[in-house]
């Protein structure tokens, strides 16, 4: 099992700023250098990660060759449980279109809720990872099947925001 290392998102937007900075100014010198020296068509190290929000948008690009952009992509999900909504936050990182790593955050409002996403906290990655993410949905992990309405409408989003 691959296990990323959780990095700050305020990290990630400003690696993902200096990102944007250097390649502008690369960009600027291109048109310095000879014909046989272009910049442009280049693309990030596949380790690129881009910077998320809360809503799940890309705020930069990985690495491309398959149908998603290789990176670290956050969205959250709601769900609906018998007392009310509860919502989940979905982080997915995302290599040659497939999940190498997902962590699943929640506050939940209500005790039954709590035990529910703690459960499906504990058994997620067992269930995702390796998995092409046009794969990555679920029905019930660990015992909890309502969790997993809002994890894939996070894993939806993300797909949105990953697409190449």
């Amino acid at each position: 099992m691959i296990r990323a290392t959780a990095v700050p998102r305020s990290l990630r937007v400003t690696a993902a700023a200096a990102s944007v900075a250097g390649l502008a100014l690369l960009a600027g010198c291109a048109g310095q250098a000879d014909a046989e020296q272009t910049v442009s068509g280049s693309t990030p190290s596949a380790d690129a990660t881009p910077a998320t929000g809360s809503t799940g948008s890309a705020g930069g690009a990985g690495a491309t060759g398959g149908t998603y952009r290789d990176g670290t992509y956050t969205a959250e999900g709601t769900y609906q449980t018998p007392e009310g909504p509860e919502t989940i936050t979905v982080e997915l990182t995302i290599a040659s279109d497939a999940v190498t790593a997902v962590e699943v955050t929640g506050e939940p409002t209500r005790r039954e809720s709590k035990q529910y996403q703690s459960q499906f906290i504990g058994g997620i990655s067992d269930a995702v990872v390796g998995k092409s993410l046009d794969e990555v949905k679920v029905d019930r992990v660990a015992g909890s099947s309502l969790t997993s309405g809002g994890f894939n409408a996070a894993v939806e989003e993300i797909r949105t925001d990953a697409a190449a």
